[in-house]
C-alpha cells in the first residue's frame, strides 16, 4: 500500500489556522500553478541572482517556501500523472512521456483512476485546467472526460509559443474543440486564467484552477521586450541564459496578473495558491538548478528537486520556510484531508 504519511506533513504546514478547518465558513478555492522545466535555481526566492520574479516570490513571502519539494519524475507526463492521481507515476500508468506517436509514447493514464478534479467535484467545486495537459490526446483521457468542467490549452507536451504547433501539429483546444488563436502561449494561458477567475466573481461555489504553463520549456521564445529588459539589467549575461531568464520573468508577469485577478474579485483571502515545477531545469537551454547536481532527465537532485511554495491568507503564516520532504503526488490526498474526504482507496 502506498504511504500517505507525507500529506499529514503538508497539512501541518498549511493549517496555521485562526480556527480549525472544520469550523471554516466555506471551502477554500484552490489555484495550483505548475511551471514546466523550472529549475531549483530559477527563482529569485530560491537564490537566482540574475532573475527578478517578484510575483511568484510573493507566494512564498506571503506563505510558505518548501525547500525540500520534489517532483515525482524527471520529465513532464509522469509528474502530472502523480499530481492528478495521488499515486506513484508508474502505478498511474505513466512511467514516461506521453507522445502523439504511439510507437514513441511511454504511458497511458489509467482510465479507472479518479483524478483530482473529479475528487474535488464531489465537494461542489467548479474545475478548470488552463494550459498543458500532456496525459492523453484522445478519449477516454481528454481533460473534460477526466473531471475538468473547463479546458483551454494544449493537449501535448511542447509547442511553439507563437504558432502553437509542434512538428506541424497543433493540439490547442477549448474543451474538445480545436482552436486557432494568436498570441504568445504564456499570455494566452494568463488571459484565460484571469477570464476564468473573473467569471467566478459572483459564484458561491468553490473553484479549482489548475494553471499549467508551458514556460520555461523549450523552445525558448520570450518576447523581445522581456529579453531587452533582462539584458539592460544584466549586460554581461550569456545570451542563452538571458533568453531563459526572460521567459521565466514573462511567466512571472502572468502569475502577477492571476494574483491581481484573485484580489480584484475578492477571492484572494479564501484561496489556497500553490506554485511548483514539474521537474528540474534543462541546463542545455539555460536553466539553473542552483547547487544541485544534474537536471531534467537526471535522477540526481537537480532533476527532481524543484521550487515549491504555497500561500493561504490568514491560514499559512507569511514568510514560513519548511524543509519537510514532499512530492507532487502529495497534493491530492492533502486536499482530500483538508476537505474531510477519504481517498485512501485510490492509494492501494
Amino acid at each position: 500500500m502506498q504511504t500517505i504519511g507525507s500529506p499529514i506533513k503538508l497539512i501541518a504546514i498549511f493549517l496555521f489556522l485562526v480556527s480549525g478547518v472544520a469550523q471554516a465558513a466555506s471551502l477554500p478555492n484552490i489555484v495550483l500553478i505548475m511551471a514546466d522545466d523550472l529549475g531549483y535555481g530559477d527563482l529569485s526566492s530560491f537564490g537566482a541572482a540574475d532573475m527578478r520574479t517578484p510575483h511568484i516570490d510573493s507566494i512564498a513571502g506571503q506563505g510558505v517556501r518548501l525547500t525540500n519539494y520534489y517532483a515525482n519524475s524527471t520529465v513532464c507526463s509522469p509528474t502530472r500523472a502523480a499530481l492528478m492521481t495521488g499515486k506513484f507515476s508508474d502505478l498511474a500508468g505513466v512511467p514516461g512521456v506521453v507522445r502523439p506517436n504511439t510507437n514513441d509514447s511511454y504511458g497511458y493514464l489509467d482510465p479507472a483512476l479518479e483524478l483530482m478534479p473529479r475528487v474535488l467535484k464531489k465537494k461542489g467545486y467548479s474545475t478548470a485546467l488552463i494550459g498543458k495537459w500532456h496525459l492523453g490526446l484522445s478519449s477516454p483521457n481528454l481533460p473534460n472526460e477526466r473531471g475538468f468542467d473547463l479546458y483551454r490549452g494544449h493537449l501535448s507536451g511542447m509547442m511553439d509559443y507563437y504558432t502553437h504547433e509542434h512538428r506541424g501539429l497543433s493540439t490547442l483546444r477549448h474543451n474538445e474543440t480545436p482552436i486557432s488563436v494568436e498570441g504568445h502561449a504564456t499570455d494566452l494561458f494568463s488571459d484565460w486564467a484571469v477570464e476564468y477567475l473573473r467569471d467566478q466573481r459572483g459564484s458561491e461555489e468553490p473553484f479549482f484552477l489548475y494553471l499549467a504553463y508551458t514556460a520555461p520549456h523549450s523552445p525558448i521564445q520570450p518576447p523581445e521586450e522581456n529579453v531587452d529588459r533582462v539584458l539592460a539589467r544584466e549586460p554581461g549575461l550569456d545570451e542563452k541564459r538571458a533568453k531563459f531568464v526572460a521567459l521565466v520573468e514573462h511567466m512571472d508577469d502572468g502569475v502577477g496578473r492571476v494574483l491581481a485577478a484573485l484580489e480584484e474579485t475578492g477571492k484572494l483571502q479564501d484561496t489556497l495558491v500553490i506554485f511548483v515545477s514539474d521537474n528540474g531545469g534543462a541546463g542545455w537551454f539555460g536553466a539553473s538548478n542552483g547547487p544541485l547536481r544534474g537536471g531534467k532527465q537526471d535522477l540526481f537532485e537537480g532533476g527532481i528537486k524543484v521550487p515549491g511554495m504555497a500561500m493561504w491568507p490568514g491560514k499559512i503564516k507569511p514568510g514560513t520556510t519548511r524543509d519537510d520532504v514532499m512530492l507532487s503526488m502529495d497534493w491530492l490526498p492533502t486536499f482530500a484531508s483538508l476537505l474531510s474526504m477519504d481517498v485512501t482507496h485510490q492509494m492501494d
